[in-house]
């Protein structure tokens, strides 16, 4: 449901694992860039659905929505009401990645208050209490759950997996099954292996959360997802928090 790397090498890793499908929702690429990159690896037998893993707030108490079936592309930090705003309009499915997780996370109130159509239950950079708790957020939100290998390192991709009855031949198809709260299975591999590849997982999160990073990368509106850059037309200048 969720990966954040796609290359020859992942797409071969899905096949042997049995995938069917990914879910490709990198940090900080505008939708068209990744709906070409999905569609130019997708074949009969993986599909590679474009997604946008979004970051609304600002960098300090910022809140990721993960958006599958998007029609327009949708920046980075904007607030959350604007963000679950556009979603709506598009009629996007919206789902809560690694709930109350760190200071990245909707928390049981943000997933009340919004249109969230499902909870990722299972991590593999949560630890066992994080992914307990999210456990708990959706069956008290009365959502059903998802999961994903949320993979940054190749190896992860495959460690977990959600299953759904339906065939899913497009992104319309898998963004409707969503939103429709569709019955799923979720799963994912044990054992000592699997530890160690989420233990790494969980390392990359050094990397991944520095402040260093974003400024790299996005506090300038020339970067492509700044809200401010010139593909979005001024549209979410009333929403935008840098």
């Amino acid at each position: 449901m969720h990966v954040k790397i796609l290359d020859e090498r992942v797409v071969e890793r899905a096949k042997a694992r049995g995938l069917d499908a990914l879910v490709y929702a990198p940090h900080f690429t505008r939708l068209p860039n990744i709906a070409a990159k999905a569609e130019a690896f997708s074949d009969d037998d993986l599909l590679v659905v474009p997604a946008r893993e979004i970051f609304t707030g600002n960098w300090n108490s910022r809140k990721h929505i993960l958006a599958v079936g998007l029609t327009d592309p949708i920046p980075d930090f904007i607030t959350l009401e604007g963000a679950m705003a556009e979603l709506d309009r598009q009629d996007a499915a919206v789902l809560a990645p690694h709930p109350e997780f760190l200071t990245v996370s909707l928390d049981l109130y943000d997933i009340e208050r919004f249109d969230v159509d499902a909870v990722e239950v299972y991590n593999p950079k949560h630890l066992p209490r994080d992914n307990e708790r999210a456990i708990r957020i959706a069956r008290e939100a009365g959502l059903p759950g998802f999961t994903s290998s949320y993979a940054h390192l190749l190896g992860t991709v495959g460690e977990a997996w959600t299953e759904f009855d339906e065939e899913i031949t497009d992104a319309a198809d898998l963004a409707e099954l969503l939103k429709s709260r569709a019955p799923r299975r979720v799963y994912h591999r044990e054992g000592v292996e699997h530890e160690l590849r989420c233990a790494a997982e969980f390392a990359h999160l050094g990397f991944e959360n520095t402040w260093g990073k974003v400024d790299r990368v996005l506090l300038s509106a020339t970067e492509p997802t700044h809200p401010g850059h010139i593909a979005y037309d001024g549209r979410f200048d009333d929403v935008r928090v840098y």
